[in-house]
């Protein structure tokens, strides 16, 4: 059994972007040793701003002899592609966590694959956007092995609210991916009921008060409308090209196991069509701009 890795436990934090540069700086903040990695100098810059130390662009270096290592990366392909960099320089027993958002097939592969060198992986992706990165109140979902769980969540701690154990490996990148697929079906139909509203000569933001003050009212409803669309700022913080990843993988993973999903295959298309038009770096939320145009 190994025992909880709690501070000052020294751990490497791997992609500091958005989201992972104010996780890990919840780490650093909780009494942690975090060694920081990314390749992009601007990320390590802003990860040096945050938490006023510096960090490597070298996966090897920053994972040898750690015992926890974290990822924070774009895709369940990016994942595996640092993890190959890093599996010789892992010792037997270090843990895993990735907190991406996979594909949850990929990431029972590698775990099969990380098992044979006794390093174990548990997947742990987040959601909360940005704003609960920064506050650490992310709602974290964790699938694998229990005892390695019990391990890593004095780790997973600080950066959320609430873990909720989802089951298996891979089981927290299926429930991450499904989230986003009911969050972006959500936005995209809260944003059609818009349009037809202000067509007929509703009022768009009237129309929110009334969708918040009735039983449809949800996270996008609540914080996008009017805060980021009708504002026209567009500013969530999450990619367009993400949520329209993640919508696919939830889409995909229902065709793997043989469960039809009309909603999702046409869901993913749509969010697909929009980062194609509007490039992948746009914010989610312009997906509405996507959507008047068309």
């Amino acid at each position: 059994m190994t025992p909880p890795v709690r501070p000052p436990a020294a751990l490497a934090f791997i992609g500091l972007g958005n989201m992972g540069a104010p996780m890990a700086a919840r780490l650093v903040e909780a009494g942690y040793k975090v060694t920081g990695c990314d390749a992009a100098p601007a990320a390590r810059e802003r990860f040096a701003a945050i938490v006023g130390r510096t960090s490597v662009a070298d996966v090897a270096a920053a994972v040898a002899g750690m015992p926890v290592v974290i990822t924070m990366l774009p895709d369940g392909q990016a994942v595996a592609a640092v993890v190959a960099a890093m599996r010789p320089h892992l010792a037997p027993g270090a843990i895993v966590v990735d907190m991406s958002s996979s594909d949850p097939v990929g990431t029972r592969a590698l775990g099969a694959e990380l098992a044979a060198a006794a390093i174990r992986l548990i997947d742990a992706p987040v959601s909360g956007g940005v704003k609960r990165a920064v506050d650490g109140s992310l709602a974290i979902m964790a699938g694998g092995e229990a005892a390695a769980i019990d391990a890593v969540e004095p780790v997973l701690s600080p950066m959320g609210r609430v873990v909720f154990r989802t089951g298996p490996l891979g089981s927290g990148h299926a429930m991450k991916a499904l989230n986003n697929y009911v969050s972006g079906a959500g936005f995209v139909a809260a944003i059609e009921a818009l349009r037809v509203g202000e067509a007929f000569g509703l009022d768009p933001a009237g129309m929110t008060d009334v969708l918040n003050a009735s039983t449809v009212r949800n996270n996008s409803t609540e914080t996008k409308v009017k805060q980021l669309v009708l504002s026209e700022s567009y500013a969530s913080g999450f990619s367009l090209g993400l949520m329209a990843k993640d919508i696919s993988t939830a889409e995909r993973l229902a065709a793997a196991i043989g469960i039809e999903a009309r909603l999702a295959e046409r869901c993913a298309a749509l969010w697909d069509e929009a980062a194609a038009a509007l490039g992948p770096s746009a914010d989610h939320t312009e997906i509405a701009r996507h959507l008047r145009g068309r």
